[in-house]
């Protein structure tokens, strides 16, 4: 035992002791906490029917406590053992990353669970949490490197107030997107969900997120465009929430008529057409008006094939299940073109499904194509000067 070596090593030993249980103390704290005590409450929301404790699992946000427990061990123990200045700024910035962290991750599980209420579509808040998280970050990264250098951070951020033109410089979109977000919860511009178009960018098609900085649409062609979320107010765009919301999808599309085959209806012409139902209150309407007491025949009311036809579509689409009857339903003559006399049809289809209002559309004009010639009417067709082979 009188070996020197020995004796320093035994010396070195005793002296350190107390570093080797705070050390233990500090692996033994992390090991509870990250391997007993955050397992038994995974596996107890795990249990629960509430699945908001289940976002809280997948956020993996208590093990972010195991971290820090460590560190808190070795700043009570300064009281006890010699700690050098140093390792205790590294261990105070160290707790300031992970307490920021933790608030970053705090914050996406708000999110998360306030995505899962009804509301979220409509007043979305991923823009503001992802403000917070940007100003936490911020704001932890400037402490963390006063606690690193040992300066107090008050004296750092009073001193911010110089530097307001370069930080305005510096988060300028991060400030013009929190606006617009605050503008478009407000004035109720976008859900997520909602069909919206912006040709200038692409965008035709559903909203799939709307965050601080962008908004993510799917296109039809399943193609993603994002656009800065500034652009939506500083531009236009279409929103067909409003069809979505009313029930129906409208209808606008002409026939556009030859003209040479407009007529004046015959006598034989009435009885043939007297075997449509649809139309004989319009035949009777009409039939039953004054007559010119001249006798003049040009001042008698007659009937055309194009009024008739009218007459026919607009009882067609009122007697049709797939047509909103509380909606706006016009037929009407447009001013005639070089191409003929256009008729146009104004409804709206009562379901706003694209592929069942397509269907329904198609459904009405296959049927006013093929009808039209019971009305000795013709529809035009450009006819090309090209010779087929």
């Amino acid at each position: 035992m009188n070996n020197p070596v020995v004796q320093r090593i035994m010396q070195f030993l005793m002296e350190s002791s107390e570093y080797f249980v705070v050390l233990f103390i500090a692996a033994l704290s992390y090991f509870i906490i990250k391997k007993i005590l955050v397992r038994a409450i995974h596996r107890y929301f795990e249990k629960t029917e509430n699945h908001y404790d289940d976002i809280l699992i997948e956020s993996n946000i208590f093990s972010q406590l195991a971290y820090i427990a460590p560190a808190l061990v070795f700043i009570y123990a300064s009281d006890i053992i010699v700690i050098p200045k140093y390792v205790t700024q590294i261990i105070a910035a160290y707790i300031a990353v992970n307490i920021t962290v933790f608030i970053i991750r705090l914050t996406s599980v708000i999110n998360s669970i306030y995505s899962t209420f009804e509301i979220a579509a409509r007043r979305p808040i991923k823009g503001y949490i992802q403000m917070v998280q940007v100003i936490a970050g911020f704001l932890g990264a400037i402490i963390s490197v006063c606690m690193l250098i040992g300066k107090s951070p008050l004296g750092i951020l009073s001193g911010l107030g110089a530097m307001t033109a370069i930080l305005m410089l510096i988060f300028k979109d991060t400030i013009m997107s929190f606006i617009a977000g605050m503008q478009i919860m407000f004035n109720d511009l976008v859900h997520k969900g909602d069909w919206i178009e912006m040709p200038a960018f692409g965008v035709d098609g559903t909203v799939l997120d709307i965050a601080l900085y962008t908004v993510k649409v799917e296109n039809f062609d399943k193609t993603i465009v994002t656009v800065p979320t500034s652009k939506l107010i500083e531009g236009s765009f279409k929103n067909y929430r409003g069809m979505r919301d009313a029930g129906g999808r409208r209808i606008k599309r002409t026939i556009i008529i030859d003209q040479s085959t407009i007529r004046f209806l015959k006598p034989e012409d009435i009885d043939k057409f007297r075997r449509i139902g649809l139309i004989n209150k319009y035949l009777d309407s009409k039939l039953s008006e004054d007559i010119d007491p001249t006798g003049c025949d040009i001042n008698k009311r007659r009937l055309t094939n194009i009024g008739t036809f009218r007459a026919y579509v607009r009882e067609y689409l009122k007697n049709n299940k797939n047509i909103h009857k509380d909606f706006t339903l016009i037929i009407r003559q447009m001013a005639p073109t070089s191409e003929g006399l256009p008729i146009e049809i104004y409804a709206f289809v009562c379901n706003t499904d694209w592929g069942f209002y397509e269907d329904v559309q198609a459904d009405i004009f296959d049927h006013l194509t093929a009808v039209i010639r019971e009305f000795d009417l013709r529809i035009y067709q450009h006819i090309s000067d090209k010779t087929q082979i």
